[in-house]
């Protein structure tokens, strides 16, 4: 017997494995939505997860949790239209009035013209190796113990720190099928720990965190360190005059901002003129260089360090795109509905990023550095130009100056306005990768990153 067939199941039934929907208990639910189904075809989606939550702040455990849900969205197909209907309750009742309620909207839905048939079987690779049975049943006191690895020095007699963190781990699945023979589940668990510390004169902060597949792969009591030492160092900022610096970017930071650049790469876009890849008089620059021919930026779910599922949210297969390559523009993303009006091949929508490291370490590229700044991450960023890909924002948590190759003094902080492919198009050096704390959609990983002519346009008073 199974919870996700009936939500009325008692839960001393369910079986220690069932933290996410199985692969057996998907496949079951889906094939009840396409015999129910009247509609000329039908998708459906199950996203399954539980995490466990830990919040400090103040010094103080604040809040704990476990949050579980499992929702099903039944996608139906009539003539040109569709709809899509969403329930977490997957009662035999439920899905079969979702089914009723989701074909009874697409009959009064207006036509779509990029309406396409539902994915018929795709060859899928197998990356099992994202599940980790330690993270997805660990027990609330070992991430409770974990805290303390911030807690205890920052309650510590003579300390004048004040920390705030969160600790988060997850199980989670997707399993997409259809009524043309398509089936995809993936199963998946993550790590995080983030860490703010800020010191009582209230003039200093850090910030650090880690993000991965196992909990056993977080060093805590590292991030703990990075953040306190970065808090007692950026006490009492000077203001320096704004202006184009040289900057040292830490992994955080690079991926805060080169993060953003994946929702450009759409052909569709940019084949319409409405991205920085347009060409003028038509066209994409797909096979120009746009940036500095160090950069190799990729997506890939079958990295060891990003282990995601092989599909995307339609269940289109992915593979490794190399996004930039040598510095020049080697894909685009070709959605389904692109591909068919351009007899294009489509591409799946990517959902980790990876932008190649080098052999510079940080150390190196401070000591080679006359006069810069070095940045622990960017926060607040909006965009000003998206024909340039341009964003403003601030840095955070901990911004020094550079001086002779050494760093002199923690600055305040800076509003800039730049863009990535500026800041990739003047990369100087590149460092070792890591997986960022990932803070939005997708996962990374980024290189500490030395680049010049970056554009601080103003000093900010937030600490």
């Amino acid at each position: 017997m199974s919870r996700f067939i009936d939500s009325r199941a008692p839960r001393s039934l369910l079986l220690a494995d069932d933290l996410v929907i199985s692969r057996t208990d998907a496949q079951r639910v889906i094939e009840s939505v396409i015999r129910l189904s009247r509609a000329d075809s039908v998708q459906a989606v199950i996203r399954s997860s539980r995490t466990r939550n830990v919040r400090f702040a103040a010094n103080q455990l604040s809040t704990a949790g476990v949050v579980e849900d499992t929702t099903l969205v039944v996608m139906s197909f009539i003539g040109r239209k569709h709809s899509a209907v969403t329930t977490n309750d997957l009662s035999p009742e439920s899905i079969e009035r979702t089914v009723r309620k989701a074909e009874a909207i697409a009959r009064l839905a207006p036509d779509d013209p990029d309406m396409l048939p539902v994915l018929g079987p795709q060859v899928l690779r197998d990356l099992g190796g994202a599940w980790d049975e330690a993270t997805a049943g660990l027990a609330a006191d070992e991430v409770t113990a974990a805290a303390n690895t911030a807690l205890a020095p920052a309650r510590k007699a003579g300390s004048a720190l004040t920390v705030a963190g969160f600790l988060i781990t997850g199980a989670d699945a997707i399993a997409i099928g259809t009524s043309a023979g398509h089936f995809a589940y993936h199963r998946g668990t993550s790590a995080n720990y983030t860490l703010t510390v800020r010191s009582n004169d209230g003039t200093g902060s850090g910030w650090s965190g880690e993000d991965a597949l196992a909990w056993s792969a977080l060093n805590f009591g590292a991030v703990s360190a990075q953040a306190i030492e970065k808090a007692e160092r950026s006490r009492n900022p000077v203001a320096i005059e704004p202006g184009r610096y040289t900057v040292i970017l830490e992994p955080q930071a690079v991926g805060d901002l080169v993060g953003l650049m994946p929702r450009y790469f759409n052909a569709r876009s940019a084949d319409e003129g409405r991205s920085p890849f347009a060409k003028p008089g038509g066209g994409n620059r797909l096979g120009e260089q746009i940036v500095n021919a160090m950069v190799n930026l990729t997506s890939d779910p079958a990295d060891s360090l990003v282990l995601t599922q092989p599909f995307d949210g339609d269940g289109m297969p992915l593979t490794k795109q190399s996004w930039i390559t040598n510095g020049t523009l080697s894909t685009m993303l070709v959605p389904r509905a692109w591909a068919a009006r351009k007899n294009l091949v489509a591409t799946g929508n990517p959902n980790n990023l990876i932008l190649a490291g080098g052999s510079t370490s940080r150390d190196q590229m401070i000591a080679g550095t006359q006069r810069g700044v070095l940045v622990t991450r960017l926060w607040y960023l909006r965009e000003t130009d998206p024909r340039t890909m341009s964003y403003t924002g601030l840095t955070r948590d901990g911004t020094f100056l550079i001086e002779n190759g050494k760093i002199s003094k923690s600055i305040k902080n800076m509003r800039f306005n730049e863009s990535p492919l500026f800041l990739l198009n003047n990369v100087e050096a590149l460092g070792p990768v890591r997986r960022t704390a990932s803070e939005g959609p997708g996962t990374q990983i980024m290189p500490v990153l030395k680049a010049r002519d970056f554009n601080f346009t103003s000093l900010s008073d937030a600490v």
